[in-house]
């Protein structure tokens, strides 16, 4: 519909003050009885009361138009009913509105109208914009209506946070749901949620946590909001405020939506339009990080919570969310619980509808006796197997601390596993986030995996619809790796396009980004004739850096890489550094593994000793890469020398000169004939040798790392390794 039809094109000028004091939203009548859908009225019915109604009103105040023709200002009930319930509606079914201007004018600019009691009127006036008011403040409150400023400057933007959502009957009581409404996959949400499986269906009620990627987005020239951008599809009878309130539960409002989609006319609304809703969010700022915050949960104020509960059941405490919110909380506002981490939730357990309990009721004795005859030989039979998994495990181990190798789980001819099933469900969750490809495309795009294609190990470069691809072959299972690359988006990390399964021995094929100028290895140890100045290798190094910052501090559960390496590093046609394998990643952190797997010369003394899983694993890692860009060595030369203990004791000793010499001793030769600013590099230098300390606890973290290669330009910068710690580099 179109709403400016309603006031003869915006033919009458209005003040929304005079009203209310505020924006309003006004509520769903329902239909008296008797009365006819407003769609199938005729064109008499419709106007029978509304030209004298407006007048006794215009004459009195001025309005603004905010949505669904705005001010209900017929009072008769099938005016009621059309004015309030301007819902989208299918392009095959129009509904007319009837303009102002069919009321005729007389040459003084007052309407012929239809005599009404100006009392009458008045009073019903009164009362209506009274439970507007009040409904809107109920709904959505004037305190967060516009959404919440920032500064796009902020280096604290984007960052990942997560929203307090509840299932609600009956559309959203499932992960499937949920996940399809917020763009993220089901286990996204069932993993921070504590969820076992996220197949099982929800409770009306039961708590979550959505994950949200935050940004600071310009709406004009003088305002930014913070929020996450997620993108809705318009159904038939949705409106704005319909969405805002029973999908996103109040996470935003409808005039935000009107606010980030300026082109689109509430009140004229198809089934099928892409509209932006911007869910509430904020960033911790530096203050808060440095206090331990490491979320702002975007939770909606219910008028039954109180403040002390609501940081209980969050992990909070008052008067840090009083610090962030003001203390002028009001019911259905949305709030910033600062959070060091989620909170466990409790969830409920999902039982059995009745008729299965009654058959397991009937046939318990059964099954008791069967298990008992069945136990003694399956408790056998599982230390038969045992036995033979742990000689199989123990085989495999030290084939793979040998050499660089990667553990196979999923072989050819093995058939679709349970993961797989899984894999294919949660992916589908998202589909238009990842495309599935068929089998046969593969084949076309890389001319039947042909040696021509392959670029190196089980990667081949294929050509679909004109673009140019990496096509991987996963020896292994590729669930974990699909687990984690779901989570992540970042412009440093490889992108994922697509996936397929190959039906018949259930191969998967993963589908890369093509990076076209190759890996960091070939360009530091290939024989390619040209090479890498230093300006080039410092850009790679901090994009290197902001990759694992991003995985390392914006994922929950934590990403662990466990194989940062030159080849590993991938660069384009900019000689921007992207990196990529993830099918050794851990999601999660601080575990023990006896499954030892990684590449000789860049695996951190913990992990090779204790099997310890950690994020200073990746630290250690990419030290060791910045010792080969330093020097232009490999990580393990040819007589087993490992570079990082090689580099050792080079910065030692407090006589910058002989520091400066020792650097230059052991640096790339191409280099020195590009006469580099040796500040520069010696400050790198610095770096790697605080990422590869033999303590993983002295080992800077990749913000502090981040931070010091950034400043590396800076003649004043401390290089020593105290002067890499977290503190230190803050303090600066």
């Amino acid at each position: 519909m179109d709403g400016g039809a309603w006031w003869a094109g915006g033919a009458a000028s209005f003040d929304t003050q005079a009203v209310s004091g505020h924006h309003f939203q006004p509520p769903l009548w329902k239909k008296p009885s008797g009365l006819s859908s407003p769609s199938r009225l005729r064109r008499k019915e419709r106007t029978k009361f509304s030209c004298a109604d407006r007048t006794n009103i215009m004459d009195k105040t001025h309005y603004t138009i905010m949505e669904y023709g705005a001010i209900r200002s017929a009072f008769s009930a099938h005016e009621v009913i059309r004015l309030t319930d301007e819902r989208a509606k299918p392009k095959s079914n129009p509904v007319h509105p009837i303009k102002l201007a069919s009321c005729s004018a007389t040459g003084s600019g007052n309407m012929k109208l239809k005599p009404l009691n100006d009392t009458v009127s008045s009073l019903l006036l009164f009362f209506f914009l009274c439970s507007l008011h009040l409904h809107y403040s109920q709904a959505q409150p004037e305190a967060n209506a516009t959404g919440y400023p920032c500064s796009a400057n902020l280096s604290s933007y984007p960052c990942h946070t997560f929203a307090f959502y509840t299932a609600t009957s009956p559309n959203f009581l499932d992960l499937a749901s949920i996940g399809d409404l917020f763009w993220v996959s089901r286990l996204m949400i069932s993993e921070p949620s504590n969820i076992s499986s996220p197949s099982n269906p929800l409770v009306a009620g039961q708590s979550l946590f959505v994950p949200l990627n935050c940004s600071c987005n310009s709406v004009n020239a003088t305002t930014a909001i913070s929020y996450a951008n997620l993108t809705y599809t318009i159904k038939s009878g949705d409106t704005f405020y319909l969405v805002s309130t029973f999908s996103f539960l109040n996470l935003t409002t409808y005039y935000s939506v009107e606010i980030v989609n300026p082109t689109l006319v509430p009140t004229d609304l198809d089934v099928g339009d892409k509209v932006i809703f911007p869910i509430f969010c904020k960033c911790p700022n530096e203050t808060q990080l440095r206090n331990g915050v490491n979320f702002l949960i975007s939770y909606v104020f219910q008028p039954s919570d109180n403040l002390t509960g609501v940081a209980a059941s969050l992990g909070s405490d008052t008067a840090s969310i009083i610090d962030v919110n003001g203390d002028n909380i009001q019911p259905f506002q949305t709030i910033f619980v600062p959070v060091s981490r989620l909170p466990n939730i409790s969830q409920p357990n999902v039982t059995a509808s009745p008729a299965t309990s009654v058959r397991r009721v009937e046939r318990k004795g059964a099954i008791i006796g069967l298990s008992i005859g069945l136990g003694v030989c399956g408790i056998l039979l599982v230390l038969l197997i045992g036995v033979w998994v742990y000689r199989h495990v123990m085989v495999e181990k030290i084939k793979e601390i040998e050499g660089d190798k990667e553990r196979p789980l999923v072989g050819r001819g093995s058939g679709l596993k349970a993961e797989e099933v899984n894999l294919m469900a949660d992916v589908s969750d998202c589909l238009d986030k990842y495309k599935v490809y068929g089998i046969e495309e593969l084949r076309d795009a890389t001319g039947g995996f042909s040696e021509r294609s392959l670029i190196q190990g089980s990667v081949y470069k294929g050509s679909i619809d004109g673009e140019l691809y990496a096509i991987k072959k996963m020896k292994w299972n590729a669930y974990e790796e699909l687990k984690i690359l779901q989570k992540v988006n970042h412009g440093n990390l490889v992108r994922l396009e697509g996936f397929c399964i190959d039906p018949e021995d259930a191969t998967c094929y993963l589908v890369y980004e093509y990076v076209e100028n190759g890996s960091l290895q070939s360009w530091l140890h290939g024989d390619r004739d040209e090479k890498l100045n230093w300006k080039n290798r410092l850009r790679i190094a901090i994009d290197v850096a902001n990759g694992l910052q991003y995985i390392h501090e914006h994922t929950r559960p934590r990403v662990v890489h466990k194989d940062i390496k030159s080849s590993n590093i991938l660069l384009d046609g900019n000689m921007r550094a992207k990196i990529a394998n993830f099918g050794l990643a851990k999601s999660g952190c601080n575990a023990i593994t006896m499954h030892i797997v990684g590449t000789q010369g860049y695996i951190a003394p913990e992990y090779l000793a204790d099997g310890v899983v950690s994020t200073r694993m990746d630290v250690f890692s990419f030290g060791v890469v910045l010792l080969e860009l330093i020097s232009g060595k490999e990580a393990v030369d040819e007589e087993g020398r490992v570079l990082w203990m090689s580099a050792r004791g080079i910065l030692e000793g407090k006589d910058e000169k002989v520091k400066a010499k020792r650097v230059k001793d052991w640096m790339d030769e191409g280099l020195l004939r590009e006469s580099c600013s040796m500040d520069s590099v010696i400050n790198v230098m610095a770096v790697a040798t605080a990422c590869t300390h033999r303590d993983p606890s002295k080992r800077p973290s990749m913000v502090d790392i981040v931070y010091a290669l950034c400043k590396c330009e800076d003649f004043f910068f401390d290089i020593s390794e105290d002067g890499l710690a977290p503190a230190a580099v803050i303090a600066r």
